[in-house]
This record gives structure tokens, sequence and C-alpha cells, in this order.
């Protein structure tokens, strides 16, 4: 019942899919799947329908293979559909532990911080199983810290202040953790040319200007792992000096050293710390060719009596081996080197996870700082990471952080900030492609970067199906050449055909093939398929719903007539490439109803007495009827008078039927419009259009147009302002007036002065005439001269 249950939610989940995977092609038709176990692995949608008597003639037996919810539309019951589903089980769930600082004191191994610890996932192809991994940082949690020490001339002086650094970091870090222990180890350079200098008297004492140095040396470790300062301060105290020829120094010798020598140098599993300090550079692999050194480091321990011995022999560790050997051994690092050198330990930083690079002072007097700092910088942040997965499978990771910060692709490994005693939970999705290794079942293992704890999955492959189990080997439905399975057969190695009746050597034999031609034409299985042991096997189509079928593949379910862009107008089906139409539908596209009903009108005639009902619709005879029953005549006589009240109502709010207007006035759809040049023409519109003016109550003029369109649906285009007749305006009537008689006196005033300054001028001009008449009648003539000339004297004085 579960079973059934689940496979019914999948067809419903299946088909809001359908439209997409119609789009994209169907994967589960694609996969030519010959048997259930390979239609299962071609995708998590894909469903094996084992009725036997499924397959229709033609149809090849990968057709078999579909979307469930095509199987159930194609008449496969639903329990009669293999679609096996995947699922985990958790094996090992304990409890994160909730241990505060000074409650009771747990062994390492019995504090949790991930849960659950052991899980079972059975996968099918391209289903996810998705489940939710916990991590809670614990309180007073264990911390193994070991302090590896360049002891390089140049780091003289930090030598002196690492002397006091066991009691004083012990007390520090006893504010963190009530289990802390401490060691420390020393490295310099290979002890080769062009390294170091290879004679005696410096390999006695490298160091120049009368220092008394020690011998030069690859790795020592000093101290192993103790939780006794005292101890540590003493043994580091008595340490030396060395000196070598090249600035980059031997130190991933010593790292490498330091992760794999587990037992040599005390690791437990808990926290484990390891500080690098320098005040230089690195080798690391390919430099070992300068000394004659080729070989390969080989990742594992060679210390003997706490010296690496073989810094001679091997090359340097590659920073992918110390990456490796640093992860399977959750050591986190810390790189305490000088501010010269930041950069360089900053690139190596995002090369190693779980790594903080600080900058250490010229005499390492703030180390403790900078080990506190890094310490809180690393152990605030988790960081997953899985184990090699099998081919075809993949993990992603969404990770829900503190203040509800969630992450997603590879940020969804991680989370940051978490303060001690804070839970976060990561959710983990694993996927498989196909059936990796044929079935057998894999372990991962998942964990948080720096941590011992870790999630062990064993993973389950689902390669075949339940009924798989039932197969009859060599049956005789299969002419004993096959295993009867499913509802179909699977031939064995070198037999072809739907019941294994045919060799694979003979399939494309002439004879074979003329069985599979229709009426003697050349076209192979109408060339929709292909010719196995002399009958046809129809292609497939990318859409699942569409099928070639018939003994030739002569036929198929998606050629026929459409109507409305509906195959067999949605009211048929299509078989053979003809339309079975639905009672009461005729047509090659079932395109034309029988059905009256939708022809009578409001009077219950016929098309209204005026056209005759064909294919559920009504033909007007009369060209000025239109309408699915031939009612409506826009341009008839009356229409405007019949509309009036219902278009002043509607667009004005005035009229006989204003207090009824949304009630009786909405059967038309209303278009107001600014004037009357927006309204329709009749050779603008598809339609009939019926212009109307109307007058209301108060002699004001509104216009309007009526028209039904193609679908039936009445049309009122209105202007949107009335065209009311203007009453007389007094003032500019008066003003009028009175400036008129002021202009016509005005007027009257300029001839009667232009009249009289006429006449005078007129009165002048007959006196200066008469005048100059006058002086003629004297008698004197202007022009004689007389003959006598008077001489006066003006000295005379008439003596």
């Amino acid at each position: 019942q579960m079973d059934l249950r689940l496979l019914l939610l999948s067809i419903l989940l299946g088909s809001f899919c359908d439209s997409f995977a119609q789009k994209e092609g169907n994967e589960c038709i694609s996969a030519k799947a010959e048997y259930c176990g390979k239609c299962i692995q071609a995708g998590a949608k894909c469903g094996w329908c084992k009725d036997p008597a499924f397959l229709k003639q033609g149809e090849a037996v990968s057709t078999r293979c579909d979307e469930l919810e095509s199987l159930v539309k194609r008449g496969c019951l639903v329990h009669m559909i293999e679609s096996p589903k995947g699922g985990w089980v958790t094996v090992k769930n304990k409890t994160v532990t909730n241990r505060k600082k000074g409650g009771q004191k747990l062994k390492p191994e019995d504090i949790t911080q991930i849960q659950p610890q052991k899980l079972k996932l059975t996968l099918r192809s391209g289903e996810p199983q998705t489940f939710d991994l916990k991590f809670k940082r614990a309180e007073d949690y264990p911390i193994d810290l070991y302090y590896l020490m360049d002891l390089s001339y140049s780091m003289e002086d930090d030598l002196e202040n690492v002397k006091n650094l066991g009691t004083s970091l012990m007390l520090e870090m006893s504010k963190i953790t009530s289990d802390f222990r401490i060691g420390f180890g020393s490295f310099v350079e290979k002890t080769v040319m062009p390294y170091i200098s290879t004679t005696p008297a410096k390999l006695l004492n490298p160091c120049s200007n009368d220092k008394n140095c020690t011998s030069p040396f690859s790795y020592k470790n000093v101290l192993n792992l103790t939780s006794d300062g005292t101890r540590f301060n003493t043994l580091v105290g008595q340490q030396q000096i060395s000196g070598n020829l090249d600035s980059p120094e031997g130190g991933f010798d010593a790292i490498m050293q330091v992760a794999v020598c587990v037992d040599q140098i005390g690791w437990r599993d808990v926290t484990r710390l390891l500080v690098f300090s320098t005040d230089a550079g690195f080798h690391f692999a390919g430099d070992g060719k300068l000394g004659g050194i080729v070989l390969p480091n080989d990742g594992k321990c060679h210390l003997e009596n706490n010296v690496y011995t073989m810094s001679h022999y091997y090359d340097y560790p590659s920073i992918a081996h110390l990456v490796q050997k640093l992860s399977d051994n959750n050591i986190q690092t810390i790189f305490a080197v000088t501010e010269e050198f930041q950069p360089v330990y900053q690139e190596l930083k995002n090369l190693i996870p779980k790594s903080a690079v600080g900058t250490l002072s010229a005499n390492s007097s703030n180390v403790i700082n900078l080990i506190i700092d890094a310490y809180n910088s690393l152990s605030s942040e988790v960081i997953l990471e899985n184990s090699k997965l099998p081919e075809g499978v993949t993990v992603a990771y969404t990770s829900h952080c503190k203040n509800g910060v969630v992450n997603k692709g590879e940020n969804g490994r991680k989370c940051s900030n978490i303060s001690i005693g804070d839970e976060v939970t990561f959710t983990i999705s694993v996927t498989s492609t196909g059936c990796p290794k044929q079935g057998k079942p894999e372990t991962i293992k998942i964990k948080p970067l720096g941590f011992r704890e870790e999630l062990e999955i064993t993973l389950n492959f689902i390669c075949e199906c339940e009924c798989h189990k039932d197969g009859i080997v060599n049956s005789s439905q299969c002419h004993s050449n096959g295993t009867y399975e499913c509802g179909d057969c699977k031939c064995n190695e070198g037999r072809v055909g739907r019941e294994c009746e045919c060799s694979s050597n003979d399939v494309a034999t002439e004879d074979m093939d003329r069985t599979c031609r229709k009426d003697n034409t050349t076209d192979i299985c109408s060339n929709n398929g292909d010719c196995v042991c002399g009958r046809c096997e129809c292609k497939n189509r990318d859409n699942p719903e569409e099928r070639y079928s018939g003994k030739f593949c002569e036929c198929d379910n998606f050629s026929c007539d459409r109507s409305s862009n509906k195959l067999c107008g949605g009211h048929g089906r299509c078989e053979c490439r003809v339309c079975i139409c639905d009672p009461m539908w005729i047509g090659s596209a079932c395109d034309c109803s029988l059905d009256n009903n939708s022809c009578i009108a409001s009077n219950k005639q016929l098309c209204n007495g005026r056209g005759k009902c064909e294919c559920g619709s009504c033909k007007c005879t009369d060209p000025k009827f239109q309408g699915p029953t031939c009612e409506i005549c826009p341009t008839c006589p009356g229409v405007c008078t019949e509309h009036k009240e219902c278009v002043q109502c509607r667009t004005f709010g005035t009229g006989e039927k204003k207090d009824t207007c949304e009630k009786e006035c909405s059967y038309f759809n209303l278009i107001k419009v600014k004037d009357r040049d927006k309204l329709p023409q009749p050779n603008d519109a598809a339609y009939p259009v019926m212009h109307c003016k109307e007058r209301d109550a108060n002699d004001c003029w509104f216009y309007y147009t009526y028209a039904v369109n193609n679908s039936t649906q009445k049309e009122v285009h209105v202007v949107d302002s009335l065209d009311c007749p203007a009453g007389p305006d007094i003032i500019p009537i008066v003003a009028g007036v009175v400036a008129g008689i002021v202009l016509i006196g005005l007027a009257l005033l300029l001839i009667w002065k232009l009249l009289m300054i006429i006449h005078d001028r007129r009165e002048f001009a007959k006196f200066e005439k008469e005048k100059m008449n006058a002086k003629w009648d004297t008698g004197e003539n202007p022009i004689y001269k007389s003959a006598v000339t008077t001489v006066v004297n003006p000295k005379y004085e008439g003596k």
C-alpha cells in the first residue's frame, strides 16, 4: 500500500512537469530500455509497465518504459507499473554532547559534535536522497597543540621568547579548555649540498661570528604532546640555533612528519593544532633536484630517535600531498610568519583548508596572542568535506547557519562565526546517475574539517525492478532463448526479437525485410520503424503521447486534422491518421457539432427564423442580422432610441434609468472618447456600426455609436462631453452697445472736423485769389520801366 501511495504521489508530481518534459524530450523513451532494470536507471520519473498485454502491434519493447503519468494515460494499471523508490535509514544517531566547562569530564571519544553518525541510503538513478546533519561545537573540547619552529640562524631572538611559551600558553588555553596538551619540534634544512655547507667545520658549527650553534638537521621532535608546561619550557630552553645556506627552509619535510607520525608525536582524536613558526619561505616538490634528490616524498613516518632520517633520500612533499595528509589526520595549521612573508603564506593558506596565517613580530613576542586569535578564527568556522565519491554519485550541501543565514552551492559546505555551544544544520542531498559499479554497495564519509567526528554513509543502488526476481530463465515464451521477466522477454546474447525468435546474425536478411514492406513498397516499416525478425518495431517519438503503430508502422495518432490548434478539435481521438469523433460531433477534424441547442433564440425559434443552424452556430440569411442566434441588428432603425437611456446613465449619470443603471444597463461594453472624430467609422470597423445623435432633458446633444463585434459582444463608443446650446451673455452685449455708441460719436465728430477743415481751406484759397485780382486793377504794370533816370547826390543838402 505504501508503494502504491508513493507511486500515485509520483504521478501527481509528474503532471506538473509534463509540458516541460515534452519540450526537453522524454528521457525514459530516449533510453530505449529493453528491460525493466535499464528503464528505472534512465531517470527518477521513469516506470515500466509489466502488463503482458500492454504493447500494441508494431510498438517497440522500449515503449514499456515511459513517464509514470504517460503510462497511466496509455492504459497501464497503476499496480502494473514498476517504479521503485529510494530512501534512507539512520543506523547510529547519538545526540550531540551537551557538556559545560567545569562539569563531568569526558573522554575525547565520548564527545559527539555531529549527528547522526551512520546512515544507509538506497539510491535510485536521478532521485536525490536528502537528510540533515547537525553540528554543535562542544564546550570544553580537548586541544592538542604542536609548536613547530624554524631554528635557522635568523630565528635566534625568536627562540628566547619561545622558551617560556609552555606555561604562558597553558594559562591562556585554560580559559578555553581544561584539557590542553602542548608539544615542540624544530627544523632547519636537508643535510645535503647546496642547502647546507658540508665542510666538517660547518657541519659542527654552521654559524659564523663565534656563535655556538648546533649541527644542521632536517626535523627534530623535541617534545611529545604533554600537559606539563614546565617541561616544555625546560626542553625548549635547551635548544640551540643552527644554520643553512639558502633562504627557503625545509619546513614542508617537518610538517609532513608531524602529520603522519601520529604515535610518535602523541596526537589524540581531539582538536589538533599545528603552529608553524618561521621568518623565511619554503622548499616544495621538485626543489630536491638541486641536491640530487629525485624520489617523491612517500608520505610515511621516518623518525628515528625523534629525528627525520630520510631527508637526503626523499624530495620535499608537494602542497597537494601536504593538504591530503593534514586533512586525513584532522590537523589545523596556523602559520606564524613575519610580515615580509605574509603574501606567500596567505597564498598557501588558500590552498590548505582549515588553516590560518598570523603576523609574527620580529622576535616572536606576540606568539601567544597570535595562537589564540588564530585558534578562535579556525574553530569558529566549520567546513564539511566528503571522501572520494563513486563514479556517478554527487553530493550537494545547503548550510543553515546562525541568524537565519542560508548558503547554497560551494558555500553550502560552511558556516562561520560559530561560538562554543552553537548548533548549526547542514542539508545534504546525495544523487546517483545510473548504477555505479554494477550496484555493489559503497561507503562514503562526510566530516567537518579539523575534527575527528564523521558521518559514515553506506550507499546501496537500485539497479533492477522487483519483478526481476520472478523472471523465468530460458522461458518457452521467449523460444527458450531469453528470460521472461516483467511482462516481456529479455533475450540472451545473440538473440533478438519480441520473443527472442531470431538470431542476431539473421536479422538483416532480404527475406525478412520483404515482410516489413507494405504492398511491396521500397520503404521498410513505412520509414517509421525497424524490421526485427521480419516484424516491424516502430520508432519512439520524443513526445510520449505520440506513437506509431500498425503492422507496418503505417499508422500514427498525431497526423489527424486539427481545429483550433487541437488534434481532432479536442472532440475525438486520432487512430491511424483518421479522427474518430465523439458522439454529436462530425467532420474531418470533429469540429462540427450536431447539437442545435446553441442556435435557439430567446423567442424559442431556431436562429430567430432568420438563418439555419450549421455545426452548432447560426448562418444568418439576412445580412442585416448577426450574432449566435441572428437576433442582433446594429443598423436597424430604433437602435439608437433603444440604447439611449442606458448610454446616458452610464456616461453622464442622468436620464430615466439612472437609479437602475447598474442592473439594466450592463449588457454592453462602454468605451469613452474625447470628440466625435474618435468615434469608429463604418469603413474603419470590420463589423457594422450605427451612429447615433440623441438629446437629453436639458436640450443637450450627445453622440455615440453602437456595434456588435465578431465575438457577438456589444460595444458602445460615446463622446464623454455634452453639446449644449449656449445662453446670451449680457455683459459683452452691454459693453458692445456702449462701445458702439462711443465709437459712432467719435466717428461723427471726426467727420464733422474733417468737413470743417475742407471748408476753411476752400474759403482761404478763394480769398487769396481775389486778392491777386485786386493788384491788377490799380493800372500799374509791374514790368513797365520809365525812360527817365533820376540821380540823387547823397552829399547834396539842398543848397
